[in-house]
């Protein structure tokens, strides 16, 4: 099972959040990535973001983890667990441009009016606006529809 980490990075200061516009799609996601062998979680949330938008994060905190599935006639057809930090305290300079896609800083409030996968709108919007630890399990059919979802939040 694949493992990926992002970071949601909330500028308090201005209220935004660093997010990336993926081109395939077009659908926003907090930077991130796969996970390299022997890499902790926290290691590679740092090291993604730092390479999709040329920031060091300070003091990131976990704060989801998540089982994404996709099915294709009620049968998996890839699965992997997603694990979301949550960060304030930052430095660097942002990349002009990502080989992930482009970065924007967007308002917090706006977040959750953006073009994303259905699943992520629920999780932003509980990681933004409280503190705690949330786990969940989404399932998608092969065109990303969101077919089911549960949250348990500490």
């Amino acid at each position: 099972m694949r493992r990926v980490s992002n970071c949601i990075l909330h500028d308090k200061k201005s209220d935004q959040v660093l997010m990336l516009q993926k081109p395939s799609r077009g659908w926003w996601v907090a930077p991130g990535g796969k996970m390299e062998p022997r890499e902790s979680v926290k290691e590679s949330a740092v090291r993604e973001f730092k390479e999709e938008t040329g920031i060091d994060l300070h003091e990131p905190t976990l704060r989801g983890v998540f089982t994404v599935v996709v099915e294709e006639e009620g049968k998996t057809v890839n699965e992997w667990m997603l694990f979301t930090f949550y960060a304030e305290n930052f430095s660097g300079e942002l990349l002009s441009e990502s080989p992930e896609g482009h970065l924007e800083w967007q308002p917090a409030e706006n977040i959750i009016n953006l073009p994303m996968a259905a699943g992520d709108h629920h999780f932003f919007k509980h990681i933004l606006s409280r503190d705690g630890l949330i786990y969940g399990t989404f399932v998608y059919s092969i065109d990303y529809k969101l077919l089911s979802y549960s949250l348990d939040a500490e």
